[in-house]
C-alpha cells in the first residue's frame, strides 16, 4: 500500500470514528470512555488540535473542541452530557491520580 492510499483510509476511518460518537453514541459519556479506554472526545479535539499547530495553524482548544464536536464544546454539553455518577468519578479519580 503507498502512502497516499495509507493516509487517506487512516483518515476515513477517523472520521468514521467521530461520526460514531458524535451521530451514533451520544450517550457515551466522556467520562466513561475515559475510565474504560483512556481517551474521550476532549482527546481527540486535543489530537486534532495539537496536529494542526504542529503543521502552523494556529487552533485554540476551543476551536479545536468546535473541528471535532460540529459545534461549540457548550452547547454539544448542554444537549449531550450527563451528571457523573460517583462510581465514574471514583474510577476516574483513581485512574489518574
Amino acid at each position: 500500500m503507498d502512502d497516499q492510499t495509507r493516509i487517506e483510509l487512516e483518515a476515513a476511518a477517523f472520521r468514521r470514528l467521530r461520526q460514531h460518537l458524535m451521530e451514533d453514541r451520544t450517550d457515551a459519556q466522556n467520562i466513561d470512555m475515559m475510565n474504560l479506554a483512556g481517551f474521550c472526545r476532549n482527546c481527540l479535539s486535543r489530537w486534532y488540535q495539537e496536529a494542526a499547530n504542529e503543521r502552523g495553524i494556529e487552533m485554540s482548544k476551543d476551536e479545536g473542541r468546535e473541528a471535532f464536536y460540529g459545534m461549540p464544546f457548550a452547547e454539544w454539553k448542554a444537549k449531550y452530557q450527563t451528571d457523573a455518577s460517583v462510581e465514574a468519578q471514583q474510577a476516574f479519580k483513581e485512574s489518574h491520580s
